[in-house]
Parts: C-alpha cells; sequence; structure tokens
C-alpha cells in the first residue's frame, strides 16, 4: 500500500481542461484550405459563378436601399415646402411689428422719425 501511494504522488497532474485550451492554437477568422484545381491539360479551372439566388437577393437588397433614400429625400422635401408657409407668416408678423413701432414712435414724438436712423 506505500508503494501504490508514493506512484500516486510521484505521478504528474492529470490534463485538464485549460491546460488543453493553453496549448490550442486559436484563429479568427478560421483559415480555409485552399484546393488548386486544375485540369490534365496544367490549365486552371475557373472557379463557381455565384449562383442565381445570391444575385436576386443582392438587387432586392439594392433596390430596396434605393426606395429607402427616395423616401428619405420625399419627406425632407415635404417638410421643408411645409415650412415654406410658416416662414412667410412670420415674415408678415415681423413687417407688421416693425410698422407698428414706426407708427407708435412717430405718434409720440410728434413727428415722422425712422427707427433705422438715429
Amino acid at each position: 500500500m506505500g508503494r501504490a501511494r508514493a506512484a500516486a504522488v510521484e505521478r504528474g497532474p492529470k490534463p485538464r481542461h485549460l491546460q488543453r485550451m493553453a496549448t490550442y492554437e486559436f484563429r479568427w477568422p478560421p483559415r480555409q484550405r485552399r484546393v488548386i484545381d486544375m485540369t490534365p491539360d496544367g490549365e486552371f479551372r475557373e472557379p463557381p459563378g455565384v449562383p442565381l439566388s445570391s444575385r436576386v437577393l443582392g438587387i432586392a437588397i439594392l433596390v430596396a436601399a434605393i426606395a429607402g433614400a427616395v423616401a428619405v429625400a420625399a419627406l425632407a422635401l415635404y417638410v421643408a415646402l411645409a415650412l415654406i408657409p410658416v416662414a412667410i407668416a412670420a415674415g408678415v408678423v415681423a413687417y407688421l411689428a416693425y410698422r407698428y413701432r414706426l407708427w407708435r414712435s412717430r405718434r409720440s414724438f410728434g413727428g415722422p422719425r425712422d427707427l433705422s436712423r438715429p
């Protein structure tokens, strides 16, 4: 029994999960092995083309992006055109306020006086 106990003490540690992780070589992105595909004549073969479904999906995404951009532009134009009457009304109110102040200044000082001149 003493010999079994001594042998157990002398053995190295069992492989643990963390030790295996430390020795594992992690690469991101995972590398793919390249295959050189040649014909018997010694020429390279062309890689397979893009599938039709992928091309259709790409065109659909492009059309959706263009439609979204047009919608945003239309909304911006609508807001800009809706603000034109508001700007005109603000200008009319400012002009009427200026004319009212001129009228009040003429009345209080007894003569034609322009506020733009001192």
